[in-house]
This record gives structure tokens, sequence and C-alpha cells, in this order.
């Protein structure tokens, strides 16, 4: 008999852009890469949708966020 091991979820730092969905928040995460070629490190940034059950987070605040179940066709992710 094995023992059950909890999952680990993938979690993420981000800034709220938006908060005029229902229960859900749109977060940038900005990090930086380096171009191998042109030894520049840049920005890059992308848009999630998280869902927030007690709609606690508004525009401008900080948040962490993990993945989790399919809550909709965009949302996958849940503020923690």
């Amino acid at each position: 008999m094995s023992i059950p091991t909890a999952k680990i979820h993938r979690r993420l730092e981000g800034t709220v852009v938006s908060d005029k969905m229902s229960k859900t928040r749109v977060v940038l995460v900005e990090r930086w890469k380096w171009h191998p070629k042109y030894k520049k490190s840049f920005r890059v940034h992308r848009r999630y949708k998280v869902h927030d059950e007690r709609e606690a987070t508004h525009v401008g605040d900080r948040v962490t966020f993990e993945e989790c179940r399919p809550i909709s066709k965009e949302k996958r992710w849940r503020i923690v």
C-alpha cells in the first residue's frame, strides 16, 4: 500500500490589474529572461485569470496564486 503524497502545485506571484469580473482577478506576472545571442536581459509578462472566492483583492495588490483544477475555460489558478 502506498503512502498518499501531497501534490506540489506551481505558485506564482504578480500584481492584480483588473477586478471587474465576479470572483475573478486578472494578475500580471513579470519576469526577466536572458537572450542568448544578444547577451541582453528583457522583460516578459503574462496575464493570468485567477479565482478569488472571497473577492478580497483589488487592483494594485500583490498576490500569490497556485495552480488548481480547471474552474472555467480560462481559469486554472486560485489565490493562496
